[in-house]
């Protein structure tokens, strides 16, 4: 199993994925805009859950973010709560102006 890789399309839309050979197991789904980047959705496979994957995934498009100095809109379910549970580890990149839209 890889750690998770970033595919992103000329539009900016894309997914954090992990891979293991050639199986898809987890896929967070995201868009970046200009210094926003919005993430949609985490999946992982049934036969997958249970072993960190979902995190490997939050970790790494939170790395990502950090190092191009973007702003994370977490529309996503699984990173809203992450982020609402641990404020302080994601204050710098939380976009908190679009909470109440």
């Amino acid at each position: 199993m890889n750690n998770p890789v970033l595919k992103l399309n000329e539009q900016g839309r894309g997914a954090f994925l992990i891979l293991d050979g050639e199986e898809q197991l987890g896929e967070m789904a995201l868009a970046i805009f200009d210094k926003e980047m919005v993430v949609y959705h985490t999946e992982v496979l049934p036969k997958a859950e249970g072993q960190g994957l979902a995190k490997l995934m939050l970790n790494a498009m939170v790395a990502y973010a950090r190092e191009k100095g973007l702003k994370v809109t977490p529309l996503c379910p699984y990173v809203h709560a992450q982020f609402k549970r641990h404020p302080a580890d994601f204050e710098d990149i939380w976009n908190k102006a679009k909470e109440d839209q």
